[in-house]
């Protein structure tokens, strides 16, 4: 008995063995939908601050989730009485899915997708190489590095909206190719850009573009140096410039051949004019856009301020030697008030998520003022631009709740010009006989009292996760 039970033991054993060893071969031996033999991983997933992620033991795969939802509402008030309208709203600024993810130990893949208010647009698409100690070669659709403002992050900015000089000359996603250098001291970036990669109608544009005219896509140069002398987790200095040398693109509608617009909304989304706006600048040759920013953190303190100008060349046969030159700037400060601490990403060159004073958030107190210009009339004649110009003082709380929470609340008020019409189509004064003018050369008013102004109340209610 006791014998049979030995090996009544003994076949039991074995069994499992070959089942365990049968599974183990049939794992390795796993295909795809497509019928291609496989290798065969495990993956742990893991709560990181509210980010749902999932990695190898040995951590040379990692897949995760990033999205964000910002829900805006505006208030506008305190325009002229001959002044258009401006309605009053609500909106889904943001509504992003991204799935990222790191393949292999050397090998990085990202989409990013907006779905706000109901139309899809294509944001990052890029494949990246990060297998070489400080550098990191990327291609496809993103940001290039040019601005500190345009580059942090949606959820990390200290107001709603970019300054306005940031939305009218700084690059957003292009689809090209990019390269930096990065270590604690310097930053150093280089970058090929094509079209950009953003909704149907702009790829409608570049397609028929080069279909009905033949047009070539264009071609832009993008390079940016930063030093840091001081860059540590509490404090920082970033002393940054960046220069773009621009050729027009087939991105713009059909039938405006080789042509640079300038045109922003007052640092507001709601509100949908674009009162600077230099209209079509037709027979452009190149443009040269060029910033110097200086930004830098003590503890709960953040400040962040450049100077952004473009010089329009234009071609030979339009008899202009002489470029366009545009400009405009922004100084901004923020302070957590409960003993928090600032974040700078020293790889990203730009500000990160703050670091909360308490443990179920903190608050912020941010304050700005930013300029743009957009006329160039002087000694122009004929050929003068009129684009508009507008300054803006704002001041903003920003509640963090949690790591994942922000509630943001914005005053600002914004002075446009007697030229900010927008190209013609809004009001900026009254005439000789008392009657609201879209044309600034029949406007009589004082310069004071020329050119729309206006207050504004924004709240933001924004997640990621």
């Amino acid at each position: 008995m006791k014998k049979l039970s030995l090996l009544m033991i003994a076949l039991f054993l074995g069994t499992f063995a070959f089942a365990q060893a049968d599974q183990a071969s049939k794992e390795n031996k796993a295909v795809d939908q497509y019928g291609n033999k496989v290798d065969v991983k495990d993956v742990f997933a893991s709560d990181r601050d509210g980010i749902l992620v999932f990695e190898s033991k040995d951590k040379d795969y990692k897949f995760w989730f990033d999205s964000r939802v910002q829900v805006d509402f505006a208030n506008y008030w305190g325009q002229q009485s001959w002044a258009d309208k401006i309605g009053d709203g609500a909106s889904i600024r943001r509504a992003r899915f991204a799935v990222k993810a790191q393949i292999t130990k050397n090998w990085y893949g990202e989409v990013d997708m907006e779905l706000a208010n109901g139309s899809f647009e294509l944001k990052d698409a890029l494949v990246r190489f990060n297998g070489l100690e400080h550098w990191q070669f990327s291609v496809g659709s993103m940001k290039p590095d040019f601005s500190i403002s345009r580059n942090t992050s949606s959820r990390y900015l200290e107001f709603m909206e970019r300054p306005m000089v940031v939305s009218a000359f700084s690059p957003s996603r292009h689809l090209g190719l990019f390269a930096k250098y990065t270590n604690k001291l310097l930053f150093v970036s280089g970058s090929i850009l094509f079209q950009e990669i953003e909704g149907q109608e702009t790829r409608t544009f570049v397609e028929d573009n080069n279909k009905n005219y033949g047009m070539s896509e264009g071609v832009s140069y993008v390079g940016k140096l930063v030093v840091r002398p001081i860059n540590e987790a509490n404090s920082g200095i970033h002393i940054g410039g960046a220069i773009m040398f621009d050729t027009p693109k087939t991105s713009d509608e059909m039938g405006v051949y080789n042509g640079t617009r300038f045109s922003c909304r007052n640092a507001t989304n709601i509100n949908r004019k674009k009162y600077i706006d230099t209209d079509d600048i037709k027979n452009t040759d190149h443009n040269l856009i060029y910033t110097v920013e200086l930004a830098g953190h003590y503890d709960g303190l953040r400040v962040e301020s450049a100077w952004m100008a473009d010089k329009t060349y234009m071609k030979e046969e339009t008899g202009i030697d002489k470029p366009y030159f545009f400009q405009g700037w922004y100084v901004e400060a923020g302070y957590l008030l409960l003993g928090g601490k600032q974040s700078y990403d020293s790889d990203g060159a730009k500000f990160n998520r703050t670091r909360n004073g308490k443990k179920w958030g903190d608050i912020e107190l941010a304050l700005k003022y930013e300029y743009l210009d957009m006329n160039d009339y002087k000694d122009r004649g004929a050929d003068a631009i009129y684009g508009g110009s507008a300054e803006l003082y704002g001041a903003g709380l920003n509640f963090y709740i949690g790591k994942n929470m922000k509630f943001a609340i914005n005053y600002q008020y914004v002075n446009n010009d007697r030229y900010a019409n927008g190209k013609g189509k809004l009001y900026v004064g009254l005439d000789a006989d008392g009657n609201p003018t879209k044309d600034y050369t029949k406007v009589v008013a004082s310069d004071g009292d020329a050119g729309v102004n206006y207050h504004m109340l924004l709240g933001r209610f924004q997640i990621a996760f």
